[in-house]
């Protein structure tokens, strides 16, 4: 027998926590001293406190740990709890790493108001023919991007490289309002001859007369900062813009995001 502190100390947890389950009924001391009130555990009690210190630490109320405690739930069932709320709790943190991202991302936006950025240049774009892939997001925020144009450019390259192709150039993306939220193109330069038949379509950009050209530097979470920031140009320096820009991924891999480098390109005319 032990005493509560003792089991306490070989449980992990505190006195005032065993009276409480003492209270509540999870887990009854297996004596208590009808003198004193002391209460005694037996070492075989350590593996119901196991159990529902794992429960609750999975997140469950007390109130179902006691339900499940009383099912007698195996090792196996623990293990397999344990593993769907892993996967929950990965999920959360990935949601609210995202979240804070755009948070920062919009501080970013308010910080950059009224700023106008000096290296955008006005250029000709010449036209490009490219393989590609496309796919609908539900919006334009960066985060919904990403998830619908990384994919893409995975499935894309991997054909590519099936029908021999050779890259060219850099890869192209742009972006296409439609009902169903945005039409994401992921395209890539290749050596392309007329009349073949591929698993990808075969698409001619047209070239751009004059284009508002932007570098954006770093991944591309913050990328809406930049798009702000070339939108408030075209304006103040008396342009209409086109409202479809591409993203031209110049420095684009693998390796640390601080490294890209993307070119923002929308065609723009002199406002009337």
């Amino acid at each position: 027998m032990y005493t509560i502190g003792d089991f306490a100390r070989l449980g992990r947890v505190s006195v005032r926590m065993l009276r409480h389950y003492d209270v509540l009924g999870l887990l009854r001391p297996a004596r208590v001293d009808q003198v004193t009130g002391y209460r005694y555990y037996e070492a075989g009690q350590l593996s119901r406190l196991n159990r529902l210190i794992a429960l609750k630490d999975l997140g469950l109320t007390l109130h179902e740990v006691g339900r499940i405690l009383a099912e007698k739930v195996g090792t196996d069932e623990l293990h397999g709890m344990l593993r769907l709320r892993r996967a929950q709790l990965e999920a959360q943190v990935a949601d609210d790493m995202a979240r804070l991202v755009r948070v920062e991302a919009r501080l970013r936006m308010i910080e950059t108001e009224g700023i106008m950025p000096a290296d955008i240049v006005i250029k000709s774009v010449p036209a490009v023919r490219v393989a590609e892939l496309s796919a609908t997001a539900d919006g334009f925020e960066s985060d919904k991007i990403g998830s619908v144009v990384q994919p893409l450019y995975r499935d894309l390259c991997d054909r590519v490289e099936a029908a021999g192709l050779v890259f060219t150039g850099p890869a192209i993306a742009y972006y296409e309002p439609v009902p169903e939220g945005v039409r994401v193109h992921a395209g890539v330069q290749v050596n392309l001859q007329p009349g073949g038949t591929y698993d990808f379509d075969v698409v001619d950009l047209p070239a751009l007369e004059r284009a508002a050209t932007l570098i954006h530097e770093g991944g591309m979470e913050s990328v809406d900062v930049s798009y702000q920031q070339l939108a408030r140009w075209i304006v103040d320096s008396g342009h209409s813009g086109s409202g479809v820009a591409r993203e031209v991924y110049l420095n684009y891999g693998e390796g640390d995001p601080a490294g890209w480098v993307t070119e923002l390109q929308e065609a723009v005319t002199r406002a009337e």
